[in-house]
């Protein structure tokens, strides 16, 4: 489970900003918002680099 879509909340950002700054579909990042599909590791880290956080802030812990 991946916590991208409270950060986006908290920053103010859309999923179609993202989408555009990651070079995938918006239907491939609302996937990894929706929790539907989680992002390769590689791309969780670029989407912590364009918000501006740690990857693991992107993470929840299994609670």
């Amino acid at each position: 489970m991946n916590r991208i879509k409270e950060v986006l909340e908290e920053k103010g950002i859309k999923q179609t900003w993202l989408a555009e700054k990651l070079g995938k579909s918006y239907n491939m990042v609302n996937g990894y918002v929706q929790n539907r599909q989680q992002p390769r590791l590689e791309v969780l880290f670029e989407i912590a680099e364009i918000l501006g956080v740690k990857p693991q802030d992107l993470i929840k812990d299994k609670e």
